[in-house]
C-alpha cells in the first residue's frame, strides 16, 4: 500500500522530488512552486515562474511538478529521462532517486484543477528508463486535462498509453469528453497488469488499453502554462493543481 495525504509539514522527500526533469536544465531552474495547505498539495505556476529549458524545448512552457524518481548520466551525456529532442545532453548530473516506482497494480489521484485556456494539469507515469538502451520509456497517462478543452460542466480527460521510443508498446491515447467540472475534486485512477490498463474517473470506467508497460514507472504530477497560447491580456493567470491524495497498491 502507498498513500500520501500531504498532511505533514512539508513534501515527503523520501517519495517526491520537487523538480521537473532537472537533468536537461538544473535543480535550481526547475524547482516547483508548491506548498502544503490544509492537508493538500498545491502546485501552481506564478506569473514570474521561469520558462523550462528555454533554449531546447519548443513551444515554450512553464511548469511546476513533482516526480517520484530521477537519475541521469554524467554531464554532457545523452543518458536521462524523457528525452524530448534529438541531441539533448545532460546539463546537470542527477543523483539516482527512487521514491515510489510501481510496475503494476492501482494508482489514483484525487485532485482539483484551476485552468485557463493556456494551461494543463496531469498525472502520468513514465518509465524509469534506466535500462542500457533506454527503451523502457513508455507512459501510462492517468489524467491529462487542457484548459482550452473545458466546457461548462464537461472536460476532455486524456488517458491511455504513450509509447514514445518503446518498440514493445502501441500508442493508445485518447481524450473522451466527461461530464465533470474539473475545478471540483475528482478521483482519476488506473488499474493495470501485463494484459490491460483500465482507466477510471470517480470509479466509472473511461477506457481500457491492452498491453501496458509493466516495468518500473515513476509518477509525474504537474501543472503547465503555455505562454505562446496567450491572448495578450492573460499573463496574470495562475494555473493550479490541488492534490488531496495520491494512493496505490
Amino acid at each position: 500500500m502507498f498513500r500520501d495525504d500531504f498532511d505533514g509539514d512539508g513534501l515527503d522527500r523520501s517519495v517526491w522530488l520537487p523538480h521537473y526533469l532537472p537533468a536537461w536544465s538544473s535543480r535550481a531552474a526547475t524547482l516547483a512552486s508548491h506548498r502544503l495547505e490544509d492537508g493538500r498539495l498545491v502546485l501552481d505556476v506564478p506569473v514570474d515562474h521561469p520558462v523550462w529549458c528555454p533554449d531546447d524545448h519548443a513551444p515554450p512552457l512553464r511548469v511546476s511538478g513533482i516526480q517520484s524518481g530521477s537519475w541521469s548520466g554524467p554531464l554532457g551525456s545523452t543518458r536521462g529521462q524523457q528525452r524530448f529532442a534529438d541531441g539533448l545532453t545532460v546539463r546537470e548530473e542527477q543523483p539516482r532517486f527512487e521514491g515510489w516506482l510501481p510496475a503494476s497494480g492501482h494508482v489514483e489521484i484525487r485532485c482539483a484543477m484551476d485552468l485557463s485556456h493556456r494551461s494543463m494539469a496531469a498525472l502520468w507515469m513514465a518509465g524509469f528508463e534506466d535500462d542500457e538502451e533506454q527503451l523502457r520509456c513508455g507512459e501510462l497517462c492517468v489524467v491529462e486535462v487542457f484548459g482550452n478543452a473545458l466546457r461548462s460542466g464537461s472536460a476532455e480527460v486524456g488517458v491511455g498509453i504513450k509509447a514514445f521510443r518503446d518498440p514493445a508498446l502501441t500508442q493508445d491515447f485518447a481524450a473522451p469528453r466527461v461530464d465533470i467540472d474539473v475545478s471540483g475534486f475528482h478521483t482519476y485512477a488506473v488499474d493495470w497488469d501485463a494484459d490491460v490498463a483500465v482507466f477510471t474517473v470517480d470509479g466509472e470506467e473511461l477506457r481500457r488499453c491492452p498491453r501496458p508497460p509493466t516495468y518500473p514507472l515513476q509518477l509525474m504530477v504537474a501543472v503547465f502554462d503555455f505562454p505562446d497560447d496567450s491572448t495578450g491580456d492573460d499573463d496574470h493567470l495562475v494555473p493550479r493543481l490541488v492534490v488531496d491524495h495520491v494512493a496505490g497498491w
